[in-house]
């Protein structure tokens, strides 16, 4: 008989539930964005900075950043003084003198700026010091980065927050809960939309840092306390691989910050931890892929099922033998 558990009939397209539509739509509005994180893997040298902002948006990132710090204004005289702690990944005599060997001026900024223009990257840089939030808010980029180490820095989130109208991301390795809290309330006492222009990323601080140390789920923690406190939450990896960014975007992080170098064998601390051109490539494809595949079914059989369902699906390509067989 028809009613019969063997008999299938084909499904007609059905109305979404209300919750659903609101979840995809939800979802939608969050396309993936990737910040290559350059730093001073450019050695010191304008052209490499060029080359490596040239690659990055080849390999489809959003954002090329750099960093931007006053060594004298940032550093006790002993850490400026101090020996380099990995000498063979030293540019200088002393940590201070390797720091100001990798710093460009803010001309060289303005250079790399205008080439990010010229091909179509969003120019940003994370600042370190005062100084450096003054002089990288004078150049007015879409975004601007507080790394872990200084997001308790509140003098120079004062002028991110008061002097500038862009969006300040901030990451949260080795950082307390507590001092999370702190800083969010920090933005959320600025004038006008200063905490909706906060993006808060999760983050472990190591280079690299073994999956175990990850702690990817740290993400659902900041979504449930602050996606609706901030504009967006983000995740800044030093992990190896790419699976994991997206992972973090499956669980709520819009933004994907990897340190990104042309090759890894490179001289400096940072090489180590960041994705060559091929990686990033592949994170950039994949993190797209998982946006358009993050979605419900629209109605219960796709089209693209229709024809094999047919074609495959017990009960309905043998229908007529199914019938005598339940008759």
């Amino acid at each position: 008989s028809c009613n019969s558990p063997l008999h299938l009939s084909p499904i007609p397209a059905m109305a979404e539930p209300a919750a659903k539509r609101q979840r995809i739509n939800e979802f939608a509005s969050k396309e993936p964005h990737v910040i290559a994180e350059i730093g001073c893997n450019h050695k010191g040298e304008v052209e490499i900075a060029k080359e490596l902002l040239s690659l990055a948006k080849d390999c489809g990132a959003t954002v090329g950043k750099f960093q931007k710090r006053n060594p004298k204004e940032l550093l006790t005289k002993e850490q400026y003084e101090a020996p380099h702690p990995n000498p063979s990944n030293s540019y200088g005599s002393t940590y201070g003198e390797h720091r100001e060997a990798l710093e460009l001026s803010l001309d060289d900024h303005r250079v790399l700026q205008a080439h990010c223009k010229k091909i179509g990257l969003e120019y940003s840089c994370s600042v370190w010091d005062t100084t450096s939030a003054k002089e990288i808010v004078s150049l007015n980029p879409v975004l601007i980065k507080v790394g872990s180490p200084s997001n308790l820095h509140f003098e120079m989130q004062k002028v991110l927050r008061d002097e500038y109208t862009g969006d300040v991301h901030i990451s949260t390795g080795m950082t307390t809960h507590d001092e999370i809290e702190k800083i969010v309330k920090f933005w959320e006492e600025g004038k006008g939309n200063a905490k909706n222009r906060l993006v808060l990323y999760n983050c472990t601080s190591g280079y690299p840092v073994p999956f175990e140390d990850v702690c990817l789920l740290e993400l659902r923690d900041l979504k449930e306390k602050y996606a609706h406190r901030v504009k967006a939450l983000g995740f800044s990896g030093h992990h190896l691989g790419i699976s994991v960014d997206v992972a973090a975007f499956a669980l709520g992080a819009q933004w994907n910050e990897r340190h990104f170098t042309k090759d890894r064998t490179w001289k400096g601390t940072d090489h180590a931890a960041s994705l060559e051109p091929a990686g990033l490539t592949k994170l950039c494809r994949d993190l797209k892929a998982v946006h358009k595949s993050l979605t419900y079914k629209p109605e219960e059989i796709l089209p693209i099922e229709k024809t094999q369902r047919a074609k495959l699906k017990w009960g309905l390509y043998n229908a007529a033998e199914v019938k005598k067989l339940s008759g």
